[in-house]
């Protein structure tokens, strides 16, 4: 394939934010009522967005009016953003070494990845081109987040790469017919993330940011490769 776009995630890729955000909403659950574990937690909700997560509260948690769980929790999750929140270990650099064109694609609202990413040199890297699934009608796993990425920066999707660490995004870049990476987090508590990723169609899996800048490096050899292949003549045979 040729690569024009790279399409980023953002929880658990570019920022390491998913452990907290998952403690947060244990605590807030657990003032609620409902007690979780933070392990619990960190696995059923990781990935989803605003609404499917208040949808699992009410369908299968029992929580009749979930919104304010998620204000608890949101107040919290800020306040230790702005404290401690940290970018993935090496993203900073492998996104600051990048010659392709880039953007975010995140389930999160824009309100917390701009209290998240915001807080980073990571936001002006990527401006403007930072889309929430806020702005279309359906969040990861559907596709239409991937696909407004790709109009928005009139990329074909087959010549889009997606790096996400979950199996909604990975089978949402799929639905768009688009190629994409999965990330792990070497510090995910959860066992068996490459084969859930390689599972929801990820083309290979990569574990921190060093795996991922050999990956792309790789593929970017790969298609040089190949553009010198086709451009080399034809060698004639004698008759």
């Amino acid at each position: 394939m040729t690569i024009e776009l790279l399409i980023f995630d953002c929880d658990g890729v570019l920022i390491d934010s998913e452990p907290m955000a998952s403690g947060m909403l244990a605590k807030a659950l657990e003032r609620a009522g409902i007690s979780l574990s933070h392990a619990e937690v960190h696995r059923r909700f990781t990935g989803l967005s605003g609404e499917a997560a208040r949808r699992l509260c009410r369908e299968e948690l029992g929580l009749a009016d979930p919104d304010p769980v998620f204000a608890d929790a949101g107040r919290a999750l800020y306040d230790e953003f702005s404290r401690s929140l940290q970018p993935m270990a090496g993203m900073e650099k492998l996104v600051g070494d990048l010659k392709l064109r880039k953007c975010v694609a995140s389930n999160s609202d824009l309100e917390r990845l701009r209290r998240s990413l915001g807080l980073f040199g990571l936001w002006a890297e990527f401006a403007p081109h930072i889309y929430s699934a806020e702005m279309v009608a359906r969040p990861k796993p559907a596709p239409d987040l991937f696909l407004h990425c790709a109009a928005k920066l009139g990329v074909e999707p087959r010549h889009c790469l997606v790096i996400d660490d979950s199996a909604l995004g990975v089978r949402g870049a799929v639905a768009a017919g688009m190629a994409a990476i999965g990330f792990v987090d070497p510090a995910d508590p959860r066992s068996g993330r490459h084969e859930a990723l390689k599972a929801a169609g990820a083309l290979q899996t990569v574990e921190g940011a060093g795996e991922l800048a050999l990956a792309l490096a790789a593929l970017s050899s790969s298609e040089k490769e190949q553009a010198s292949s086709e451009r080399k003549p034809a060698v004639e045979t004698a008759s």
